[in-house]
């Protein structure tokens, strides 16, 4: 059977934090807050692959009051969720994604994000795509407040 699921995330950009996007840290002024390292990007993928399987979302798996996985990279979360699409006899097909930022440029990077994040779910970089766009400075992703993300993932469930 095959399963679509889509994901949504977005975080507030702070100081003193590193900025880390599809698990490559990018260099920038600010980063993004979260409970974990606030990766938008590995957050969206994770939850359109949860949904693909009706296994909720990273808020319940990965809960902001679970003190033991404060700070835990993204990409960790992503390697626990294709534990979980493997124990539903599920894997990931594919996954099409778009970062939407103001700043810094994201481009430069999707093709390191794109090794990381294929590695974490297990599946060819050729079956991960990663693009980038602006919000043409409108709301507060365009005022620079802030990095969103979307995706879609395929997964193939026996």
């Amino acid at each position: 059977m095959i399963r679509c699921g889509i994901g949504y995330d977005v975080h507030r950009l702070a100081e003193d934090r590193q900025l880390v996007v599809g698990g490559v840290e990018i260099p920038h002024s600010r980063g993004l807050e979260g409970h974990s390292d606030g990766d938008v990007l590995s957050h969206a993928i994770a939850d359109a692959l949860l949904g693909a399987i009706c296994a909720g979302d990273i808020g319940q798996h990965f809960p902001n009051t679970d003190e033991s996985i404060r700070g835990i990279s993204s990409i960790k979360i992503l390697q626990r969720v294709n534990e979980l699409l493997a124990e539903k006899n599920a894997r990931a097909v594919n996954v099409d994604a778009t970062v939407i930022a103001e700043a810094p440029r994201i481009t430069p990077y999707i093709p390191a994000m794109r090794k990381k994040i294929a590695q974490a779910i297990g599946a060819p970089e050729s079956r991960v795509s990663i693009k980038a766009t602006t919000n043409e400075r409108l709301g507060a992703i365009g005022r620079g407040e802030g990095i969103a993300a979307m995706a879609i993932a395929t997964v193939e469930q026996e």
